[in-house]
């Protein structure tokens, strides 16, 4: 380490203006850094189920959607439906949205004399009570509505956007609320779906990381005073910890990256971290700077690199070596932020052995602080309770070992019963919109997270139609889905309907025939759009959603 000591004191102006430069350039870069919000961006590409979403988008477009709900007494009130009626039509308008579900874009289908008729859910506003209880008669014989956009008590109802592939989640939240500002009148409006829980979480990550930062440090400096009573104590590791941390986190955009979810971790990960090597520089040179020692400020500077160079580095070295076991995990987030946080720690480790020292050989002398002598129990309070463990440690080897492996036991228990939770609308508390938004969709309509199962083959083909209706039948029967909806159920209530909506026929016809005559009833009657979201034209790919 003689060289390096050499190194660094010799060519001191310039190994600081180095680090500083190299972290101003880095923390410059910070606010370059974009905020990743989507979820499909934390798997990996080669991800069995990545490809099968990117394949349905590919066909089907987006499986995410924004659902705008209307909170009202009766949502049937004539003035509440306008409302509803206008926030449809707006909503049609978005760019980034592809089809909207509502009251008034939702089809009802009735038969008579072996044809079909195709009208919306609510083809006009009722005007008086009597009319308005005839709708709500219709609207509960109605499968494709009730409990899917409008509640079973009929106090909610709401508008689904169906999403374009190529949604941004701030483009999308923007228009929504713009749409939702605009149009006024009763009832009270709530906001779900992914793309709104996204942005709060996103909004949420930048105001963690400007809260608890500064905190951090704050605490940090306490600390850090608390331990050496000297101004140079606080500052040098404090520095080192605010130099990493630029670093790293300008690395986020300088290698084409975004802020996740996780990323959070890495501002704490090097306040724990990034401040170690400079603090046991500090407590090495309080050490030898001795009363009546005769050490120039660059002997002392020298000697903390020759004597602490090592075993700092090889600290150091596994901290890094640990951080980077995280490049094996499957989830990009995890493994950009192992090479970020080892890569913030590695930077610490130079610029403690390296900028540490050369500030310090240019500072005056400072003056002798009182540690701890061997074999004594004075000095600082601190210094007396380490003096003391280590006494208890050393006089009680095995009773300390046997009370370590038991703790550590007892307390183990609890792993095994660890819970993943992957929805983020559980990281906030239950009084927050976003959590009373996603409550009353869940309650009411069958939730706002989709899941896409895609089935390939002749859709109208009895077989394929009756293994995807077999397939929601189970869905349906899982206590965490709501609302199921596939080109299956729509064949299902035609039949129905082309038999005078006798119950007996709500099921797949027998024929290939049969089937591809319904769907030119439909389409003679309806719109052949009502369907872009569950076949695609060919009727080669049918897609099943569970909410």
């Amino acid at each position: 380490m003689e060289r390096i000591a050499h190194f660094v004191i010799r060519w001191r102006w310039f190994v600081i203006v180095f680090f500083l430069g190299v972290s101003a350039y880095f923390g410059s870069r910070i606010p370059d850094a974009d905020v990743e919000s989507q979820m499909k961006e934390m798997l990996p590409h080669d991800m069995a189920s990545r490809k099968a979403l990117d394949k349905i988008e590919k066909i089907f477009g987006g499986t995410e959607m924004v659902m705008v709900v209307v909170e009202a007494p009766d949502v049937l009130d004539p003035a509440v439906l306008e409302r509803v009626e206008e926030l449809s039509k707006r909503m049609e308008g978005v760019k980034v949205v592809d089809r909207v579900l509502s009251l008034f874009t939702l089809k009802e289908i009735r038969g008579a004399d072996q044809d079909i008729y195709v009208d919306p859910a609510v083809n006009h506003i009722p005007k008086s009570d009597k009319k308005r209880e005839r709708l709500r008669k219709r609207l509960e014989d109605n499968d494709l509505v009730f409990g899917s956009v409008v509640s079973k008590d009929f106090t909610a109802t709401t508008i689904i956007a169906l999403l374009s592939a190529d949604a941004n989640d701030n483009e999308t939240m923007e228009a929504v609320n713009k749409v939702v500002a605009e149009v006024d009148g009763p009832g009270t409006i709530h906001i779900a779906g992914m793309p709104a829980t996204r942005i709060a979480v996103a909004q949420g990550i930048r105001g963690d990381m400007k809260r608890f930062l500064p905190f951090g440090l704050l605490i940090m400096l306490i600390f850090l005073f608390a331990c050496f009573r000297q101004l140079r104590g606080v500052l040098l590791p404090f520095g080192v910890v605010v130099l990493a941390i630029m670093f790293s986190m300008g690395l986020v955009p300088v290698l084409g990256w975004k802020i996740q979810i996780i990323t959070i971790l890495l501002p704490v990960i090097l306040l724990a971290v990034a401040n170690d090597y400079g603090i046991h520089l500090i407590a090495r040179y309080q050490e030898i700077n001795t009363p009546g020692n005769t050490l120039t400020p660059k002997d002392l500077a020298r000697d903390l690199i020759e004597d602490l160079g090592t075993p700092v580095i090889v600290a150091g070295l596994t901290t890094v070596v640990g951080l980077g076991c995280l490049a094996t995990h499957i989830a990009v987030p995890a493994k950009q932020l192992g090479f970020l946080a080892g890569a913030g720690v590695l930077y610490a480790l130079f610029a403690s052995l390296g900028f540490i020292p050369a500030v310090m050989s240019f500072l005056p002398k400072a003056k002798p602080v009182k540690v701890v002598s061997e074999g004594t129990g004075g000095g600082h309070i601190l210094d007396r309770m380490l003096h003391g463990t280590a006494n208890w440690v050393v006089k009680r080897p095995k009773l300390t070992a046997i009370s370590f492996v038991s703790v550590t036991l007892l307390v183990g228990i609890g792993a095994v019963k660890v819970n993943v939770d992957t929805n983020p609308v559980h990281y906030y508390p239950p009084e927050n919109e976003l959590v009373k938004a996603s409550t009353l969709v869940d309650k009411d309509f069958g939730g706002s997270t989709p899941i896409s199962v895609m089935a390939t083959g002749d859709v109208k083909s009895p077989k394929l139609l009756r293994d995807i209706d077999n397939m929601e039948t189970k869905l349906k029967a899982l206590p965490m889905v709501g609302e199921t909806s596939s080109v299956a159920e729509m064949v299902k209530e035609m039949n129905q309907a082309f038999n005078n909506g006798d119950e007996a026929f709500e099921t797949i016809p027998e024929t290939r025939g049969e089937i591809a005559e319904l769907f030119f009833l439909y389409e003679m009657s309806g719109d052949p759009e009502d369907f872009e979201r569950m076949v695609d034209m060919p009727y080669e790919n049918a897609l099943l959603t569970a909410r």
